[in-house]
């Protein structure tokens, strides 16, 4: 158990930092803005261990911990990762680019509410999902690509300019590969040693999905935001949170009901489901209207993340 959640540990240090440096670099050769490879690469990559959890919680007959897990991750992701993040340096992006993809965040979490009260997540409902998330990747892309050589060209230029110091493509991709992997590695490690020490805890299945499976499987994010904001690439840590808030609900939530649909406890519509969804609201009024996300609203939102911890567990 030990040695699962060290090595665990260990390898989620070393893919973030290689996530970090290569997706800053396919950012430039792609000729994208970075917020943008951080929701669909970094977002989608440290998103694989709530989405390997959630699919075997599902199939193992145990919907609480696949749905805790979802939730847990999105809450855990604003407060805890998004608060850590701040706290290390201020995070700044795009107003407009806040309002497009931090609406997108607001709907989904709106998307699973509805869900919820309309009697849980159903195939019917997860394949619209997958077929939104879908979409989605496609338009960001797609758009903000054309945006960034128009710009180019106004400016004389036949495509965006790159950095002279950032590595060739194939050497970003090569990072950005390893990033993945080690990190992927390193979530199921941690989250396997902390099954086990849930379990010998005897704590509740939508409890252990809120907490321990959230925290662990949200900790690839972590990794990779705390790196990304020692390296003043804000850009790249809210577009992580970010992409990996929608990938949870539309991809996760949408593969997870396609293969065994799920139902939402009571207890989770009453407390978790409201709290992500104002938390989603909070954090896109916060980094509208202030332009920023400082130290000290980091610092209120890991406070937050030890409050609603000691609330479930009391």
């Amino acid at each position: 158990m030990i040695l699962s959640l060290l090595g665990g540990f260990i390898l989620l240090l070393l893919g973030g930092e290689f996530l970090v440096r290569g997706a800053s670099g396919l950012a430039s050769r792609l000729g994208v803005p970075a917020l943008v490879v951080g929701i669909i690469i970094v977002g989608f990559g440290t998103s694989a261990p709530e989405l390997v959890t959630s699919i075997e919680a599902a199939l193992n007959g145990a919907p609480g911990l696949a749905v805790g897990n979802i939730i847990g991750s999105n809450i855990a992701n604003i407060l805890l990762i998004l608060g850590a993040g701040a706290l290390i340096y201020p995070m700044t992006c795009s107003r407009s680019s806040l309002i497009r993809d931090g609406g997108i965040v607001i709907g989904t979490a709106l998307l699973l509410a509805a869900a919820g009260y309309s009697g849980g997540l159903t195939r019917t409902i997860g394949i619209a999902f997958i077929a939104g998330l879908a979409f989605y990747m496609w338009f960001l892309f797609t758009r903000e690509r054309r945006k960034t050589f128009a710009a180019a060209a106004l400016a004389g230029h036949a495509s965006p300019p790159i950095d002279e110091n950032c590595p060739p493509m194939w050497q970003c991709a090569v990072f950005t590969i390893a990033g993945l992997v080690s990190i992927i590695l390193g979530g199921k490690f941690l989250v396997d040693g902390g099954i086990e020490l849930a379990k010998a805890w005897g704590v509740a299945e939508e409890i252990i999905g809120l907490t321990i499976i959230a925290i662990g499987t949200s900790l690839p994010e972590l990794a990779t935001t705390v790196i990304a904001a020692l390296r003043r690439h804000s850009e790249i840590a809210l577009g992580n949170v970010l992409g990996s808030n929608v990938y949870n609900i539309l991809g996760i939530g949408g593969v997870t009901a396609t293969i065994s649909p799920l139902a939402i406890s009571p207890e989770v519509m009453r407390l978790d489901i409201p709290l992500m969804v104002g938390l989603s609201i909070g954090m896109v009024a916060i980094g509208v209207f202030w332009n920023q996300l400082s130290r000290w609203i980091g610092l209120a939102f890991l406070g937050g993340y030890g409050a609603y911890l000691v609330m479930l567990l009391a």
